[in-house]
């Protein structure tokens, strides 16, 4: 009896110990075991003192507080996040920001708890406005498919030409947009707009900037014969008037001038290059349009464009293989790519008011059964200011 008696009295101790021990461990603990947090951060250490109110989306953070080891669940809106175990502790949890796209909007962070428990913080998810890269042709007739690229293309959206008319949305696919072009469109740039901003791109709808060739009229030296005035019937369709077409075989190592000519020659369109393309040619890039019917798999393409005193041969060279198929594509180069061909042929390009050399040159390795169009050969900048 005496030890059924000394085993309660300890038992009624040993409980009374460990409410006494539950109760002081929770006073303990800050905010009384209640999660909070303290802020909101980037996860870089050099950056650890910027703290956020939002953040764009698939950006990891690092939420900070007291208390938010038991965390379940996190939205940011109506989005919910991904926890991985080992990134919550206590004072912390890192997660990145859902990348798709919220439909109810509350610019909150919610995280749920294991026993319940809701914490929300105010938190905007901000989502990237569109980027628009290029177009796969710059010259697109009124009533045809032109093809954008770019990000961030998030429905509904809208493509508007310069002339302030809008094109027909025909799809819309993460990073590319296809739209059919309206009655009105005009050279300029482009506008996409969506539900999170607008964005005009750097480069031009149907580019009239700078054209250094184009044959509208022919001028130079070579080769008027080349000139397609009148397209006939399954002939590439004009673009932009005049086009140069070689539809020819090329033997390898054959020396065949396209088109160009010196300044004088060529006359006030050798002026045409940007000075500004000739002191900073990080800046700009070159441009033309290809169309070809057969591919461009032999041989070598070699330019001449901003030389202010004579031809160089061995200077830019325009690679195979190409071949668009049939269809008109706009062919981009960084135009320092152009200036560094020159500098290792030991020329450096200098502003030259009387204009500029200018030559399409098809002499490679190789024989090429060419069928190949070529328009609107064009220096312009790269991004356009603000």
């Amino acid at each position: 009896m005496k030890t059924i008696y000394q085993f309660t009295v300890l038992f009624a101790i040993l409980c009374g110990m460990a409410v006494f021990t539950i109760s002081c461990s929770e006073d303990d603990l800050p905010n009384g075991g209640a999660p909070s947090i303290t802020y909101v951060r980037v996860t870089k250490p050099e950056s650890s003192d910027s703290l956020l109110v939002g953040a764009f989306q698939g950006t990891l953070i690092a939420i900070v507080g007291e208390n938010l080891q038991d965390a379940s669940e996190i939205w940011f809106n109506d989005q919910r996040a991904t926890l991985t175990p080992t990134y919550v502790t206590s004072k912390s949890i890192l997660v990145s920001i859902p990348s798709v796209i919220p439909k109810d909007i509350t610019n909150k962070m919610k995280i749920v708890f294991t026993g319940g428990a809701v914490l929300e913080h105010d938190f905007k998810v901000q989502i990237s406005e569109p980027s628009l890269a290029s177009m796969a042709c710059e010259y697109v007739a009124a009533g045809e498919v032109a093809t954008i690229s770019g990000d961030y293309f998030y429905e509904p959206l809208t493509v508007t030409f310069a002339g302030g008319v809008k094109g027909e949305i025909v799809s819309v696919e993460a990073k590319t947009i296809r739209v059919r072009v309206p009655a009105g469109a005009a050279p300029g740039q482009i506008t996409v707009a969506t539900n999170f901003g607008e964005t005009k791109s750097d480069f031009w709808f149907r580019d009239n900037r700078n054209i250094f060739l184009s044959s509208d009229p022919f001028t130079g030296w070579w080769n008027e014969k080349y000139v397609v005035t009148k397209p006939a019937e399954g002939d590439p369709v004009a673009i932009n008037g005049n086009y140069i077409r070689v539809k020819e075989a090329i033997a390898g190592w054959a020396w065949k001038e396209v088109a160009g000519g010196p300044p004088d020659a060529m006359g006030a369109i050798s002026k045409n290059v940007p000075d500004e393309a000739i002191l900073k040619p990080a800046d700009y890039n070159l441009k033309f349009e290809v169309n070809t019917v057969k591919p461009y798999n032999n041989n070598m393409l070699k330019i001449n464009v901003g030389l202010s005193k004579d031809f160089v041969t061995d200077a830019y060279q325009w690679a195979p293989p190409y071949d668009t198929k049939g269809e008109w594509r706009t062919v981009i180069i960084p135009f320092e790519q152009i200036a560094a061909s020159y500098e290792a042929a030991g020329v450096k390009m200098a502003v030259s008011p009387a204009g500029y050399y200018t030559r399409l040159l098809f002499h490679g390795g190789g024989d090429l059964d060419a069928d190949i169009s070529l328009d609107n050969f064009r220096v312009v900048p790269k991004t356009i200011k603000k």
